[in-house]
């Protein structure tokens, strides 16, 4: 079926070039003028989108071709755009910068699905006609890519800005917005990007409001929202997570709260459509998992921020380690992984896991095809799925363990017993939605457990 859907794609050059500022700022400044904003993001990141939700007042999206795959985009694209009047998408990196120096996964590949018109975002700090060359460069790479608009970021003064105008104005492509160098704009980051939404919310939502005042008066917003609306009608059906539930109507708690915030929008919903009632708990501050709970899905976040709170937690250690120990099912990507081991940066955690973890100046980034290595809650063994790590700790098992996974071809990854799957892992199930219904499916197949370590 055809779907309108004005839509526009906010690209940078490069990193760092400013491109989180404008695109938050721009769904907070279309919100504020009483539209209905979708804001998505193109690849895997957790953080962004949070900023991105508090602009838009709805759940945020991700949009990322190679976990997802190139034909769900515009399924994904279209739910998460449902009921809004114009969708921003912000992208990755620089404007052709995908999976390994190609083009899979980069923001252009995005656009190039979507056929959605591009805003570029460009650096103007340190230079003033070789604008117009960097411009050009961008606007004629690839005559797929339609760059519409673009905005100038850290523009000295007027003079600057002349200038700059001056030198774009033989390309055609219309300057949209300016923004001054100081103007405030500088985001709040840690070792992994931008600080979550979670861990500082009223800081944030503070901080997403100045952002759409400042693009609001620096961005003509009418163009952009003009050029959104240039786009192409969309031949697609949007995604719908399963619903074909389980018996049972089971609990599956969903970590939450400032130490565990990288999870899907789409991981809840296909939860719910597999007929699970989804109970948020923050293991920071509830020292018992919600009433029934058969699983426990433990996603990323920042646990090394807080391994001492955590640590002092040893109620819901404790439940933890029983719900394991009566079969109950639980999942922990990265930061759930670190969770469940015996000890993080010297704090005493759970121990479903006989290993340490640590903190690290070396960081861990990249796309991984993985197989389910053997019996564990998300599936049966050899089932393939797509995901990616980003990460600044390790992990030291004390003594063998059966693995999660296989990695790009047989290295293997995490942990797995018949009821528990933990690696570092981050996956997409809405490419892979059996992993949700095995899921619940097998919550409370009572599955023999270690001994805990506690």
């Amino acid at each position: 079926m055809v779907r309108t859907a004005p839509r526009v794609v906010v690209a940078g050059t490069r990193s760092g070039v400013g491109k989180t500022t404008v695109a938050t700022g721009l769904m907070a400044a279309l919100a504020a003028k009483g539209l209905k904003v979708s804001g998505h993001k193109v690849g895997p990141d957790f953080i962004d989108p949070g900023y991105h939700a508090l602009a838009c007042g709805r759940a945020p999206r991700n949009l990322d071709a190679f976990m997802h795959g190139p034909d769900l985009i515009a399924p994904l694209f279209l739910h998460g755009a449902d009921g809004a009047d114009v969708s921003v998408i912000e992208g990755v990196m620089g404007l052709f910068d995908g999976r390994g120096g190609t083009d899979e996964a980069s923001t252009a590949h995005v656009a190039r699905l979507l056929d959605a018109p591009v805003i570029l975002v460009v650096d103007a700090s340190s230079q003033s006609r070789s604008v117009a060359a960097e411009v050009h460069g961008f606007a004629s790479f690839d005559p797929t890519i339609r760059v519409a608009g673009i905005v100038l970021n850290r523009v000295a003064s007027p003079r600057h800005e002349a200038i700059l105008r001056e030198a774009l104005a033989p390309l055609g492509i219309p300057v949209v917005g300016v923004l001054r160098r100081g103007a405030g704009l500088e985001t709040p980051s840690r070792h992994l990007g931008l600080v979550p939404v979670a861990e500082r919310r009223p800081e944030a939502l503070a901080f997403v409001e100045s952002l759409g005042r400042t693009v609001g008066d620096g961005v003509d917003v009418d163009a952009v929202l003009r050029i959104a609306r240039t786009a192409p009608d969309l031949d697609a059906e949007p995604w719908r997570p399963e619903t074909r539930p389980v018996p049972g109507r089971p609990v599956v708690a969903v970590a939450g709260g400032p130490a565990f915030t990288f999870v899907y929008a789409e991981h809840r919903e296909l939860l719910a459509g597999v007929g699970a009632e989804v109970a948020d708990f923050d293991p920071l501050r509830d020292e018992a998992l919600p009433e029934g709970t058969g699983a426990v899905y433990l996603g990323g976040g920042f646990p090394e921020v807080y391994a001492a709170e955590l640590g002092a937690n040893a109620g819901l250690a404790r439940e933890l380690r029983d719900l394991a120990g009566r079969g109950g099912a639980i999942v922990a990507e990265c930061g759930g992984l670190l969770y469940l081991c015996r000890s993080l940066d010297g704090h005493e955690l759970v121990g479903l896991i006989d290993a340490e973890a640590e903190f690290t100046e070396r960081l861990t980034l990249g796309y991984r095809t993985a197989r389910i290595a053997g019996p564990n809650p998300l599936g049966r063994q050899g089932t393939e799925v797509r995901g990616h790590e980003f990460h600044r700790t390790t992990v030291r098992p004390r003594a063998g363990a059966n693995p999660a996974w296989t990695i790009d071809g047989g290295e293997p990854e995490g942990f797995a017993r018949p009821n528990l799957c933990a690696s570092y892992l981050h996956t997409a199930w809405a490419a892979v939605p059996e992993m949700a219904r095995s899921l619940v499916g097998g919550r409370s197949q009572p599955h023999p457990a270690p001994p805990a370590t506690h």
